[in-house]
């Protein structure tokens, strides 16, 4: 007999050859807003029934409450589809809700070797507990709901290591900035993306969930962090069906094998208009803005606010600047409620938004006007992303977020911890 092939996690978990087709029933169906357009093409297929209606996970996040009538009969026609459809996972406009991704982690959605798919990119961020998530379209989750399967095409793998001792002052967002900047935005288009090192073994789970989330703009199918102690302790509690861990074999083939000493980085900043465009700080300091945004699906966990909080604690938001805070969910809310951390943030100038994707977007609750800048700790800066064509996004971490600020243009949060 032949010598057993070594398997990367993505070929475990999809069963298949790197390369090869297979056929995917996922655990989990996940949209949002964007549930109206995909109810709309799933009833063109002239089925009546959603097959699993434990399946889909629908979480109205990215124009809430309602910005406008539009907004608002989009959002009606998605809660009668639930109530008609008898869906169990719907998070609505309340206290339970908040930001896909984030609900999706912490109501114990995303599990180790768990298969999720979903009508948004960054479903990549549910690979930091171990799971195989990917963004899908809007007629494939259609499909999904009728059919419970999908085509797959396995993808290779790339494994990224991260060591050295980065400095206290930076963030798993200077750090996942500053490797995109070197692999750039197509470096890993539908590649599998595996994180490992000894700075990914120490980060917190919140910090990895940054990693993952990011690994959309380098082009990754999906991403994944090994699961360990610190994961099984965090879904142990809360995980909504069993799971099994799925690891890679070692010694398994990877496409490529990239290796990054962040010893020595700086705060990283993503110029406009692509988030490949990354440059340390010192390009970055002085250029003033109009705005600040703390949060989104990439870092508005307690971790975040906390962070920024010691950044400006004791200290006023720039006269010139609007500081906006959004809790990733209402359960971060009240946890920063609770602990002061929306005390310190107020206290100092800032202004907290409910939980929802609003302005990262250009929907709604601070998009920007022509010629305006912004320091953003979202995950994209694309032209016109926030509002105006003729705006500009700087993608920062939380900590440069609050020193920018503070001071009302771009700075270095060292001189403030």
């Amino acid at each position: 007999m032949g010598k057993e092939m070594k398997k990367t996690f993505v070929e475990k978990v999809l069963n298949g050859k790197q390369g090869e087709i297979v056929e995917v029933s996922p655990d989990f169906i996940l949209s949002h807003d964007n549930t109206r357009a995909i109810r709309d093409k799933f009833l063109k297929l002239g089925i009546d029934r959603i097959k699993d209606n434990k399946k889909p996970v629908i979480v109205l996040d990215h124009t809430i409450p309602a910005a406008n009538e539009k907004y608002a009969s989009n959002h009606k026609i998605i809660r009668e589809f639930v109530n008609e459809q008898g869906i169990e996972y719907f998070y609505d406009i309340n206290s339970k809700g908040g930001i896909c991704h984030q609900v999706l982690s912490e109501k114990g959605f995303a599990l180790p070797g768990a298969i999720i798919l979903g009508a948004d990119s960054h479903t990549t961020t549910y690979g930091a507990f171990g799971a195989f998530s990917a963004g899908i379209g809007r007629s494939e989750v259609a499909a999904l709901w009728a059919m419970d399967s999908i085509w797959l095409r396995v993808p290779e793998s790339i494994k990224i290591v991260i060591h050295g001792k980065p400095r206290p002052y930076i963030s798993a967002k200077d750090i996942v900035l500053y490797i995109i900047g070197k692999i750039k935005a197509d470096g890993a288009l539908y590649k599998s993306i595996e994180f490992s090192g000894n700075v990914v073994e120490e980060m917190s789970i919140a910090s990895r969930m940054v990693l993952t989330n990011m690994a959309a703009e380098m082009g990754a199918k999906n991403a994944y962090i090994m699961p360990d102690k610190k994961t099984l302790d965090y879904v142990d509690s809360i995980h909504k069906k069993a799971f099994i861990p799925v690891y890679p074999d070692e010694g398994c083939d990877y496409e490529r094998v990239l290796e990054f000493d962040v010893s020595e980085i700086e705060p990283q900043v993503a110029f406009p208009h692509n988030v490949d465009n990354v440059r340390s700080i010192e390009d970055a300091e002085g250029i003033e803005v109009n705005q600040v945004l703390l949060g989104t699906c990439t870092n508005g966990r307690l971790e975040d606010l906390s962070r920024a909080a010691q950044v400006i604690s004791g200290r006023r938001v720039s006269e010139h600047v609007r500081f906006l805070v959004i809790p990733a969910s209402w359960e971060i809310y009240r946890q920063a409620l609770k602990q002061g951390i929306l005390s310190t943030l107020i206290d100092a100038g800032a202004v907290i938004l409910n939980s929802g994707c609003g302005p990262c977007l250009g929907a709604h609750m601070g998009i920007l006007a022509k010629g305006e800048k912004v320091a953003s700790t979202s995950n994209r800066n694309f032209k016109g992303r926030m509002g105006s064509t003729e705006a500009e996004i700087y993608l920062v971490s939380p900590e440069t977020a609050a020193a920018t600020a503070i001071e009302g243009k771009i700075a270095n949060p060292r001189k403030y911890l």
